[in-house]
């Protein structure tokens, strides 16, 4: 197992860790942990897969990481608010 594997594999948990602490209520999926957590988990996919690529599963993680930015940006953006 290459390096850039073990980053895509890290990537993986990382979302899993997101997604089962949204799902036992111990994370806020509209709050920054978890949106860092789904964005560092898609990069490192998105990464992994610049040896591999497959379009569907970039495609997948692209979005994944997109809609993290977008929660990480509201989030800033409500601070700057208030």
């Amino acid at each position: 197992m290459t390096l850039i594997d073990i980053a895509g594999v890290f990537g993986v948990l990382l979302i899993l860790i997101a997604y089962a602490g949204a799902t036992a209520g111990k994370l806020d999926p509209k709050q920054w942990p978890a949106l860092v957590l789904n964005l560092a988990g898609a990069l490192l996919i998105l990464w992994s897969l610049s040896v591999d690529f497959n379009l569907s599963a970039a495609l997948m993680e692209g979005a994944w990481a997109l809609v993290a930015v977008a929660g990480l940006v509201r989030l800033a953006l409500g601070k700057l608010r208030r």
